[in-house]
């Protein structure tokens, strides 16, 4: 019987593992999916940057392609559409985005994690050199009416409703200056001081390094910080496509933890030069390593011989023992009350329901405990620097009514 019984299975095992072999072969065969990942010359790329030059993506089984981007609406265009993966982007856009304000309404951005804190700007033209210090609030309303005496004053930002739009307003309503009252028109980060050379903008709002280009190129000087206006506020994420968050959730996660250890290698500060060097490259930021280096050391030059401004422990940031990456769903319900505030919606939006719709809160606290990250405590009232009233992400509606316009 025993005989028997080998005689017929034998060959079928033979053939099965035969068959196992082929199929596994094949499988192992199957190209890596490349994930294409977006992002635009500013120096708070660089965990993209760092975890690629670093070899981080490749740690966490992940083959990235980076891609250098040309505006901000690019970026939108391309996560939306599946072009590109995820990208490097303005933390506001996917709300801004979504209410309407920077594109079709109802289209859904994914935010996965939190990139970095400050870093970013208020330049003006030499127009105002002599007629306003650095962060001397109290004279900026009698600057810009001086300098309308003579021409229009029209501010650029870098997307309609995107963080640098957001600061620019908040700096502004601070100021005592209606937005209304200004130009407000948008450009491409790496295109600024290039407007500013031919008098196409009196002032602009964008990241590092170009505040710092035109400091040292003596187009303009730094009248804030946006640590100024909003001590470690939210500034850029890792934004996804729809599709790629629901379909391919564990590339997702690799990109996030290759992030996460890109970001804690920035924030040792002796790494800074190295990042600077790397950042400064043609196909990343092509802008010159010292301006780069010296903002990410916490060193503005602010031009108009104002000086310089030594930043101690509100630099640009990345992890900040953790407390940089988390998204918090807060922080989106108050860019979204920003929008009433300034009157860029009419309608208020279900604004829990939409944090909750496009940031990955969850996904990014599965990610964080893999790797013994703290996640940070969220929806807790909190206040920026330049506020007098408390914003309550439970119930924004009494910020907006008190807040200036």
């Amino acid at each position: 019987m025993n005989i028997h019984i080998q005689k017929y299975y034998k060959p079928m095992l033979l053939w099965c593992l035969c068959a196992l072999l082929v199929v596994s072969g094949a499988v192992a065969k199957q190209p890596k999916k490349v994930v294409k990942l977006g992002f635009i010359p500013l120096t708070d790329c660089a965990p993209l940057v760092i975890a690629k030059e670093m070899g981080f993506f490749a740690k966490y089984g992940v083959d990235v392609q980076l891609s250098k981007e040309a505006s901000w609406a690019v970026i939108r265009d391309k996560i939306l559409n599946g072009e590109l993966d995820a990208a490097h982007c303005l933390f506001s856009m996917p709300f801004s985005v979504y209410t309407g304000i920077g594109g079709k309404a109802g289209s859904e951005m994914k935010i996965a994690m939190i990139l970095n804190n400050n870093g970013q700007a208020i330049t003006l033209s030499k127009d105002f050199c002599g007629l306003v210090g650095f962060r001397d609030l109290k004279k900026v309303a009698a600057a810009i009416k001086d300098v309308k005496s003579r021409k229009e004053v029209t501010f650029a930002m870098t997307f309609p409703g995107g963080t640098h739009d957001i600061w620019l307003r908040n700096w502004l309503a601070a100021c005592g200056v209606n937005a209304k009252s200004v130009g407000i028109i948008t450009i491409p980060p790496p295109q600024m001081v290039a407007n500013m050379r031919v008098d196409n903008m009196e002032g602009f709002s964008v990241g590092e390094p170009w505040n710092g280009v035109a400091a040292t190129q003596g187009i303009g000087f730094t009248q804030i910080s946006s640590q100024d206006i909003w001590k470690n506020h939210p500034e850029k994420a890792l934004v996804a496509n729809k599709a790629f968050a629901e379909n391919d959730k564990e590339d997702l996660k690799n990109v996030m933890k290759a992030l996460i250890e890109a970001c804690k290698w920035l924030d040792v500060m002796s790494n800074r030069k190295k990042a600077a060097l790397l950042l400064s490259k043609p196909n990343y930021v092509n802008a010159p390593v010292q301006v780069i280096e010296a903002r990410l050391m916490g060193s503005t030059e602010i031009g108009c011989d104002l000086g310089v401004q030594k930043y101690k422990d509100d630099y640009m940031l990345f992890y900040n023992n953790g407390a940089v990456n988390t998204p918090k769903l807060s922080y989106g319900i108050w860019f979204m009350a920003q929008y009433m505030r300034f009157g860029m919606i009419s309608t208020a939006p279900d604004y829990s329901a939409v944090a909750q719709k496009l940031i990955l809160d969850d996904l990014y606290a599965e990610v964080a405990k893999s790797m013994g990250v703290p996640v940070q405590e969220d929806m807790k009232p909190f206040k920026t620097n330049l506020e007098t009233i408390v914003f309550d992400p439970k119930n924004p509606a009494p910020y907006i009514a008190g807040s200036k316009k």
